[in-house]
């Protein structure tokens, strides 16, 4: 069993299992397996074995050895060391090893010898190097989205030992975050003439009118000044759609300026981007913010690599207004309801989290760059992906051609909005076929993309919806430039049409976690961004509650209650801070945690509550302090575990449990409320 720690001492443990079938398989110079010349018994070895896994980066596969038999873990071992040992001879094989995986979820994981380690920030940087020199580590890159932190790589051959050095250099009281860097395998969220997600249409002779109102906003603004990030696995950026709008292009992968695509399979991102910023050439197609500029940044990497993070900080530090990201974690199958990826928890590292909450506070001159996630196509709740569930993210859901969710679209509480996108019919769940074949949007030209022509008309799922939502914010921003990201959310929070009315779902908050708040009328969302204050006039609380088993889920705003899950999970604690924070505004917050007490913050955004998973949360109370609380209100509840009525409380009053026992909380809900 190997460990990985993310969230610093007291976070979440993500457990790793040695694969018994499993051979990580890297080629030398990326060359495919299919094309290498090597033994017959090496060829017949990888014919009898399958792929489940690839990182084309890193020209990594990943591939199970099959038995003709079920003859048992001894058995499967063998036939694995076996390929490995066969493999190892081959010269144009430069490794073929044996494979982790998540024990829960089975999910393959790939592990380097390098780490992310922040120190705390009142450490000098000196104190820094000392620690990094102590555990002979080497510096890659000293990273710029959070202090004091760095990119450091282990002495060469550490091998599985990166584990257990992580776990030690974390102990250190100067070290605030330390993990190996740990890939798996990072999934784009499309599925499978029109342009009827724009305007009023018809198709086959059938009129569709479930479009986004892009015309009446372009009267206002269609982007112009505004730049909009894509990262993804590389865009065409020769494409005419993009003539003269493309700045500060970078390829994360590689560290390199050329952001185009490189590999013949990348075709994800050039439609993606035109969903987003297309010009809308004379039988082309338009972009929903078609005078945006566009940032290409290409992304080969898996999910949680370190040039992940490097994506986003590239993104902030070079002037992206928006940033559009159409991929994250294995999605399960959105048609087989006992597939078991559905329940799977994909956590955010520590490194990711904290590029993202750097673009979030740091882009845009310090008013945040605004980042939107594909909410994902698993038919599968959200609150499990650690990256569109993430606060301060935007997750885009995918609604169809009738005004009806999408049939793959995943949802929850984290879902803010909704785009159309391509569906299907699918009759065991009695979901009809759509009109369109999907959305037109661009392609990667001389047919080397989805279609022969530079266009495709089938683009679709989460992953056009993404985009397509990330156009809509850059018009929003083109109407009113001195927005943050938590405005932002609540201009699109205003600026809803909520279809489905019968089978969405609405709670009172106006929230469906189908459609989160419905789907986008961009129209109303400029007027109401031309309409919205500056950023000192409101305040959020935003922050994360932690939870048994799947640790941290983003706080849902709008009061709207986190941590509905099925089985339910039980609340460790909470990290709360307000943003943007208002002067003279101070944020209390306190946790009752059986044998531990009550234990009350020392300052906005630290964790307070259980060390362990074994403890529980039994109560918490909420307050404002400073010159400016008594003009705002601070409201809360929780679900307690078989009590079915709701309990509420404001303004310090405990909720729950203020005794040294109680009923363990299941999910919490918070708000702020101006007076």
């Amino acid at each position: 069993m190997y460990k990985v720690k993310y969230g610093g001492k007291t976070g979440k443990t993500i457990e790793l299992v040695e694969s018994p079938d499993l051979v990580a398989i890297r080629t030398k110079d990326n060359q495919s397996l299919e094309s290498l010349n090597i033994s017959l018994r090496s060829r017949e070895l990888i014919q009898d074995s399958t792929e489940v896994a690839k990182f084309p980066e890193a020209g990594v596969t990943v591939r199970r050895v099959n038995q003709e038999d079920d003859s048992g873990l001894e058995s499967s071992m063998s036939k694995r060391d076996e390929t490995r040992t066969a493999l190892k001879q081959e010269e144009n094989i430069r490794f073929a090893g044996r494979v982790l995986q998540d024990s829960e979820s089975g999910e393959v994981m790939l592990y380097t010898e390098n780490f992310f380690v922040k120190f705390k920030d009142s450490l000098l940087e000196v104190e820094c190097l000392k620690l990094i020199e102590k555990y002979n580590l080497r510096i890659k890159n000293k990273l710029v989205f959070a202090t004091n932190s760095y990119f450091v790589q282990a002495s060469e051959g550490m091998g599985l030992k990166v584990f257990d050095l992580a776990e030690q250099i974390l102990k250190e009281a100067g070290v605030e975050f330390c993990h190996p860097e740990l890939v798996q395998e990072r999934r784009f969220k499309n599925i499978h003439p029109l342009q009827w997600h724009l305007t009023k249409t018809k198709i086959k002779d059938k009129e569709i009118d479930q479009h986004v109102n892009i015309e009446k906003a372009w009267k206002t603004t269609r982007g112009k000044g505004i730049t909009i990030a894509i990262i993804d696995d590389g865009i065409d950026t020769d494409h005419p759609e993009f003539k003269g709008r493309v700045v500060h292009p970078f390829d994360a992968t590689t560290n390199g300026l050329d952001a185009k695509p490189k590999a013949t399979d990348d075709i994800h991102g050039t439609p993606c981007a035109g969903m987003a910023c297309a010009a809308g050439l004379s039988d082309g197609a338009s972009g929903t913010a078609p005078e945006a500029f566009l940032m290409p940044i290409r992304l080969r990497s898996g999910l949680g690599s370190m040039a992940e993070a490097n994506a986003f900080a590239w993104a902030a530090d070079h002037g992206a207004d928006v940033i559009s990201c159409s991929w994250g974690p294995s999605d399960g199958e959105w048609w087989n309801p006992e597939d078991p990826l559905h329940s799977r928890m994909t956590a955010l590292p520590d490194s990711t989290r904290l590029a993202i909450e750097y673009a979030l506070t740091k882009g845009r001159g310090g008013k945040g760059s605004v980042v939107l996630f594909a909410a994902g196509n698993g038919n599968e709740d959200i609150s499990n992906d650690g990256y569109c569930s993430y606060p301060g993210v935007i997750a885009v859901a995918a609604c169809n051609d009738s005004g009806k969710r999408s049939v793959y679209s995943d949802f929850g509480d984290s879902v803010w909005v909704s785009f159309p996108s391509g569906d299907f019919a699918w009759k065991p769940f009695k979901h009809l076929a759509p009109t369109s074949q999907g959305l037109r949007t661009t392609d990667r030209q001389a047919g080397v993309g989805y279609n022969e022509t530079n266009y495709t008309d089938k683009f679709g799922g989460t992953s056009g919806a993404c985009p397509g939502m990330a156009g809509v914010v850059a018009l929003i921003l083109g109407a009113n430039p001195s927005l943050t990201p938590s405005q932002v959310k609540d201009v699109i929070r205003q600026s809803c049409t909520k279809i489905d009315k019968e089978e969405g779902e609405y709670q009172p908050s106006g929230h469906s976690v189908w459609y989160g708040y419905g789907r986008i009328d961009a129209a109303m969302a400029v007027e109401n961004a031309k309409n919205k204050k500056s950023a000192t006039a409101s305040a959020n609380i935003e922050g994360s509650i932690r939870f048994s088993s799947v640790g941290d889920i983003g706080l849902q705003p709008g009061g709207t209650m986190t941590g509905q899950f099925t089985p339910a999970k039980k609340v460790l604690g909470i990290r709360l801070k307000l943003n943007p924070k208002p002067k003279g505004l101070i944020l209390k917050y306190k946790a009752n945690i059986p044998g531990l007490g009550i234990i009350e913050n020392t300052a906005e955004d630290i964790y307070v509550g259980a060390a362990s998973g074994r403890q529980r949360m039994i109560g918490f109370a909420i307050s404002l302090e400073g010159s400016a609380a008594p003009k705002y209100s601070v409201e809360y509840s929780a679900r307690l575990k078989d009590v079915p009525a709701i309990a509420k409380a404001s303004d310090g009053v405990f909720c729950g449990s203020e005794k040294k026992s109680g009923k363990t909380i299941e999910a919490i809900s918070v708000q702020l409320r101006k007076k």
